[in-house]
């Protein structure tokens, strides 16, 4: 079976993308990152791709001002250039309009640094602390058009601590990231993931050879 073609979108560093490209080195792996695209000219990350002989792209946002639709319509084209057939959102800063996302519907994923539906938005690990949770996370999930609320593909927990601070909460919840994002991909990429209304099933390896014979 072909490899999956993959695009990144960031606008940073690209930590969680760095996690996808490695796992993407084994050939076996069901997906290739065959673009790392960024809203943004000055993103560490595109220097990390470029590293890896990754094609990047840069499709400015204020070159648009605050027309989304001519912003994602350029973005868009640049991924029909590449041959795209799925997304990963990783850090990446924009507000997708409801167009753009029905295009890419269940072709497209992010993570979230909180176990949703709990901690939609920012500083996710600064209110899970203010709250008193003992169980913190990350998901990934299908991108929809409410921010932070589609269909859940995947999470994971790390145990809160008393002397937690942000940053070490942070740190143990990114390394969930960059565990569950690759395995993520992986069950899209092998047709694996179906959803049905809300809710995202995940496919035994088994049924998937069966309905291939």
């Amino acid at each position: 079976m072909a490899r999956r073609r993959v695009a990144i979108l960031i606008s940073g560093r690209g930590s969680n993308m760095t996690a996808l490209i490695e796992a993407a080195r084994d050939p076996a792996y069901p997906a290739e990152i065959v673009l790392v695209a960024s809203n943004r000219a000055e993103a560490p990350g595109l220097d990390r791709a470029r590293s890896e002989g990754i094609a990047t792209a840069v499709v400015e946002h204020s070159a648009f001002g605050k027309d989304r639709a001519a912003f994602e319509n350029a973005l868009q084209s640049v991924l029909e250039t590449h041959r795209v057939e799925l997304i990963c959102l990783a850090g990446f800063m924009r507000l997708l309009t409801t167009g753009f996302v029905t295009r890419w519907q269940n072709r497209m994923l992010n993570i979230h640094p909180a176990l949703l539906p709990a901690f939609k938005g920012l500083h996710t690990h600064e209110r899970a602390l203010a709250e008193g949770v003992t169980e913190h996370g990350a998901t990934v999930h299908f991108v929809v058009p409410d921010m932070d609320a589609g269909p859940i593909v995947a999470q994971g927990a790390v145990p809160v601590m008393a002397n937690d601070t942000p940053e070490t909460l942070g740190a143990r919840v990114l390394a969930v990231e960059h565990r569950i994002y690759p395995q993520a991909l992986k069950l899209l990429a092998e047709g694996r993931l179906h959803v049905e209304g809300e809710i995202c099933r995940v496919d035994a390896p088994e049924a998937r050879k069966q309905e291939a014979r």
